[in-house]
């Protein structure tokens, strides 16, 4: 019994870690690649900042867009895949 249970408490503390690493990615991440964009953008006249800019804008949209297709998909009981770069939504089989 002893040994169920902490095969247990393992199963539970290593989902509460990866929601929590998820969590800090997601909630804090793309709020700072958002500012960090936008602070290079701000900051110079350089190419490479503007550049840069405009790679972490990217990130951060598609991780947008990529959150509304799932939430959205899935409200109308479609399946989303992220197996390829560009999400693909199907059927609920």
């Amino acid at each position: 019994m002893r040994d169920a249970f902490g095969h247990d408490v393992r199963l539970a503390l290593g989902a509460i870690w990866k929601v929590l690493l998820v969590s800090v990615i997601l909630g804090a991440g793309m709020p700072a690649l958002f500012a960090l964009s936008i602070r290079s953008l701000a900051s110079g006249r350089l190419v490479i900042g503007r550049v840069a800019a405009g790679v972490l804008l990217l990130i951060v949209v598609y991780a947008v867009v990529s959150g509304l297709l799932f939430i959205i998909a899935s409200g109308q009981g479609k399946d989303i895949s992220f197996s390829h770069v560009v999400p693909q939504i199907s059927t609920a089989s």
